[in-house]
C-alpha cells in the first residue's frame, strides 16, 4: 500500500469515527430526555393541572377565537374537519372558522358547499381559497390572519377532530400566563392499529410527544409547534415575524423565531386530538423526507440567531442547538457509512476496528431508541402493548429508519446531479380513515 493510500484510508477512518461519535451524541440526547422526563414529570404535570384549572371569564368576556383548517386536495376529510370545528364549545358569536383551501381538484367545490351549509346553520364559516399556493401552508395561514382582527388562532390540519371541549380547556393557560405564545395539545390517532406501519408510527409519535415535547416544556427548552392541534396568540406570531412559506416546516420555523424574541409555549399532555396516520409506506416516507428537509432548513437559518442572542442563557442555547442538530442524523450517517466503507476497501487491516466501532455505535443507538420509545409508550398508553409485541414494533422501527436512509440517499444523489429546485410543500394525502 502506498503512503498516499494509507494516509487517505486513515483520514476516512477518522471521518467514520467522528461520525460515530456524533451519532452517539445525537441519539444519546434521547436517553437524556428520558432521564429528565422522570425527574420533571411530577412537577410538570402538577403545573399543567394548575394551568388547565384556571377559571375562564364569563362567556360575555371570552375572546374571539379563529379556527383555521388548511387543506389541499383532501376531499374525503373536509366535511368531517369543518363540522368538528363547528361543534367546538365556545360562544357562537365568538367562534370563527376559516377553511384555508388551496385545492386543485373537486375538494375546492366541497369546501365551498360545506362552508355554505354551516353558514346556513348560523356558524361564521368562510372558505378562503387561493389558486397559486404561494408559501403553501405557511402562506395560507399568513394571508388568512390578515383577514381577521382577532387575537387567538386554533389550527387543525383537516383530518384532526378536536374534542368538543378543546377551546374551553386549552384557552385557560392564556388567562393564567398571558405571555404564552401557543398551547400545543397532544396528537392522538384514528387508525393506530390499521396495519404494522400505523402501529409503528403511534409508538414513535407517542415517544416524540410524551417524552420530547412534554419534557422540553417542563424544562423550559424551546418547544416546537407541531403544526396542528394548537392555539396561537396573534402577538406571538407577529413578534416572530409571522408565518412564512420559504420552508416546508413553517411550524418549527415560527416557533424558533418567536422563541428568540422571548415567547414561550405550553405542551398539554392530557388533551389528545385524534388524526389520521399515513397507512402506506410511500406516503409515510415522503412525509418523513419533508420533515427532515424542513428541519435542516430551519436549523441553518436559526443557528446564527440563537448563538448571537444576548437574552438566551448558555444552557438554553445548548438545548436548542442539540435539538436542531438532530436534523443532521441522516447526513452524518450517510457520510460516516461512505467513509467507513471506503476506508475498509483501501486498508483491509482497518476492517476489524471499523466493524467494532460500528457495532458499538449501533448497540448504543438501539439501547437509546428502545428506552426512548418504551418510555413514551408507557407514559401515553400505560404500557398497553406487551413486551414481545413491542419488540416486533421495534424491528419495524429499525426497518423504517433503514428505508428512510435509503430514500434519503437517493434524494441526495438526485439533487447532486440535477439543477436546484424551489422548495415544494408535499402535503400528506388523507383518506378519511
Amino acid at each position: 500500500m502506498s503512503a498516499l493510500v494509507a494516509t487517505l484510508a486513515l483520514l476516512l477512518a477518522a471521518i467514520f469515527a467522528v461520525c460515530c461519535v456524533l451519532l452517539a451524541a445525537f441519539i444519546g440526547s434521547l436517553l437524556y430526555m428520558v432521564v429528565l422526563h422522570h425527574r420533571l414529570k411530577e412537577r410538570g404535570l402538577a403545573r399543567e393541572e394548575m394551568l388547565l384549572a384556571t377559571p375562564l371569564p364569563a362567556d360575555a368576556q371570552l375572546p374571539h377565537v379563529v379556527v383555521q383548517i388548511p387543506s389541499f386536495n383532501e376531499g374525503p376529510v373536509v366535511r368531517r374537519g369543518a363540522e368538528a370545528a363547528a361543534e367546538l364549545d365556545w360562544p357562537r358569536d365568538k367562534l370563527h372558522i376559516q377553511l384555508l383551501d388551496d385545492s386543485t381538484d373537486e375538494t375546492a367545490d366541497m369546501v365551498c358547499a360545506v362552508a355554505a351549509e354551516l353558514r346556513a346553520k348560523g356558524f361564521d364559516v368562510v372558505a378562503l381559497q387561493r389558486t397559486d399556493r404561494s408559501g403553501y401552508k405557511g402562506g395560507a395561514l399568513h394571508e388568512a390572519m390578515q383577514k381577521t382582527p382577532y387575537d387567538y388562532f386554533a389550527i387543525f390540519d383537516v383530518d384532526y377532530i378536536p374534542p368538543r371541549d378543546f377551546l374551553r380547556t386549552c384557552m385557560r393557560p392564556f388567562f393564567a400566563e398571558p405571555k404564552t405564545a401557543f398551547v400545543q395539545a397532544r396528537f392522538d390517532f384514528l387508525n393506530p392499529h390499521e396495519n404494522a406501519l400505523t402501529e409503528m408510527q403511534m409508538v414513535t409519535l407517542d415517544a416524540h410527544l410524551g417524552i420530547e415535547q412534554a419534557t422540553r416544556c417542563w424544562a423550559g427548552h424551546p418547544l416546537p409547534f407541531n403544526g396542528t392541534c394548537g392555539i396561537w396568540q396573534r402577538a406571538a406570531i407577529e413578534a416572530g415575524g409571522g408565518w412564512k412559506g420559504d420552508t416546508v416546516t413553517e411550524d418549527l420555523d415560527l416557533t424558533y423565531r418567536g422563541w428568540v424574541k422571548g415567547w414561550r409555549a405550553l405542551f398539554v399532555t392530557s388533551v389528545g386530538v385524534p388524526g389520521e396516520l399515513p397507512a402506506d409506506t410511500k406516503t409515510w416516507l415522503r412525509q418523513q423526507q419533508r420533515w427532515q428537509d424542513g428541519f435542516r432548513h430551519v436549523s441553518w437559518r436559526m443557528f446564527p440567531e440563537i448563538l448571537k442572542s444576548p437574552t438566551i442563557t448558555l444552557a438554553a442555547k445548548g438545548a436548542a442547538l442539540l435539538h436542531l442538530c438532530m436534523s443532521l442524523n441522516q447526513p452524518v450517517l450517510l457520510v460516516g457509512l461512505t467513509a467507513g466503507v471506503l476506508a475498509g476497501i483501501l486498508a483491509p487491516s482497518l476492517v476489524p476496528l471499523l466493524l467494532l466501532l460500528f457495532l458499538v455505535t449501533l448497540a448504543w443507538v438501539l439501547i437509546c431508541a428502545t428506552t426512548f420509545l418504551r418510555a413514551g409508550h408507557n407514559f401515553i398508553r400505560g404500557g398497553e402493548i406487551p413486551a414481545g409485541q413491542f419488540a416486533v414494533i421495534l424491528l419495524r422501527f429499525v426497518g423504517g429508519q433503514v428505508s428512510m436512509l435509503v430514500r434519503s440517499l437517493g434524494v441526495h444523489i438526485k439533487k447532486a446531479f440535477s439543477k436546484p429546485k424551489p422548495v415544494v410543500f408535499d402535503r400528506t394525502p388523507k383518506r378519511g380513515a
